[in-house]
């Protein structure tokens, strides 16, 4: 039997599944990432610190954590589409409320805790776990892939047309189109409805709870959770701090976009490898691969000397391992346990993946602040790439074998 659902609508092909998929993320991983860029107008115009920012968008980056495993939980019960459509009126909020209020508050609550929500509403769990369900199993590490490519994509348009907005409107005009942006994931989510079990027949645990108490007692998802902590680590640090970062080394803020519009780039490149590579070799190797390729362009980055080509260099490398854990740390989780509660289990990873990113965004402004520096947290990172190799290696990553279940229940 087909894990595809042979009477879902005619429209609804896994090739629109996947542009929709793709469209979703680069609007919700896009516009978070340009955040960054609103530090130094906001710090000049309404005297936010460095530290109070970067707090914010640790906040938002641990809520998004919190909250995912809940919205994942209740996309498999009640369904994707309902999650993304409040996910992309909230986010259209959170940034109005940034930009109206116009202070320390309004960024905390706007930017931190309705953009943190909203953020976990549209992310990948819910995507992702939607297209598992809309896509055959021999295509599904590709389909992840292409899927996943999107979030990069938006990274890459996103942060110097950001850059631009600022320049002409102002960090408040800039706001307010990407709240307008934001909105545009509403009419998405049409073609990624469907909620757990409604879309393919693979034998599963007959409950939610009891999926998630099979995972918890699974080693190999242990560790899985434990590396993608590290994940978040980096991905928040460099997307929060590498355009102050570049600022201390006497670079352009331009520079700092494009640095990181260049990471998004060539991590579609990066996202499509590892969709393509997970099809063939082992999820969990390349993996142990990726973070090690991390830890070693972290380190050439900050040992050599910080011209323009330098860090295209570093973009063009560390874009290419970027977002390209996401489609393989979900398809060692689909591998395991299936696709049936991909969403909620794959979203208890990202709670792991979010308090990384929390630790990341928020010990970067703090080393800034205290010590003027942001290289020890450049080398906090390049330890935990180190760390995170490793523990993919002993990753049991074979598929659980389960007796046929009864009905869903939750």
């Amino acid at each position: 039997m087909s894990t595809v659902d042979s009477s879902k609508s005619s429209w609804r092909t896994p090739l629109v599944v996947i542009l929709c998929a793709g469209v979703v993320l680069s609007l919700n991983m896009g516009i978070r990432q340009t955040f960054g860029l609103f530090i130094a107008p906001m710090n000049e115009s309404i005297g936010i610190s460095v530290g109070s920012f970067s707090l914010a968008v640790a906040i938002q980056n641990l809520l998004w954590g919190l909250a995912t495993p809940v919205m994942a939980a209740m996309s498999d019960r009640f369904g994707t589409a309902r999650m993304l459509v409040g996910g992309g009126l909230l986010y259209a909020v959170g940034l109005a409320t940034m930009a109206f209020m116009g202070n320390e508050a309004g960024v905390h609550f706007g930017g931190g805790v309705l953009v943190g929500m909203a953020v976990a509403a549209c992310g990948f769990p819910m995507v992702l776990g939607a297209v598992a369900r809309l896509t055959p199993p021999e295509t599904r590490a590709r389909a992840l892939g292409f899927a996943s490519a999107g979030g990069s994509a938006g990274q890459f348009v996103l942060l110097p047309f950001t850059q631009q907005l600022i320049g002409s409107l102002e960090w408040f005009g800039a706001l307010l189109v990407l709240a307008a942006l934001a909105l545009l994931i509403v009419p998405m989510a049409a073609a990624l409805k469907g909620r757990a079990g409604s879309h393919q027949a693979e034998h599963g645990p007959s409950s939610l709870k009891a999926a998630i108490s099979e995972a918890g007692r699974h080693r190999g998802y242990q560790l899985l959770t434990i590396g993608f902590f590290v994940c978040g680590f980096h991905v928040a640090f460099v997307a929060t701090h590498l355009p102050g970062y570049l600022l201390t080394c006497n670079l352009t803020g331009m520079i700092g976009a494009t640095a990181l519009g260049l990471i998004g780039f060539f991590n579609i490149i990066g996202g499509l490898l590892a969709g393509v590579l997970g099809g063939k070799y082992r999820k969990k190797n390349l993996l142990s691969g990726i973070y090690l390729a991390r830890a070693v362009v972290i380190a050439l980055f900050i040992l050599g000397p910080k011209t323009e080509i330098a860090v295209w260099l570093f973009s063009a490398s560390f874009g290419l391992l970027w977002l390209s854990t996401v489609p393989l740390t979900g398809g060692v989780v689909s591998d395991i346990f299936g696709s049936r509660y991909m969403s909620t289990l794959f979203g208890l990873v990202m709670l792991s993946h979010q308090i990384g990113a929390f630790l990341g965004a928020w010990l970067g402004g703090i080393s800034f602040d205290f010590y003027g520096s942001y290289e020890p947290v450049w080398w906090i990172s390049v330890g935990l790439g180190v760390f995170a190799a490793l523990i993919h290696f002993p990753i049991s990553d074979k598929a659980l074998q389960r007796q046929p279940a009864p009905a869903i229940g939750i």
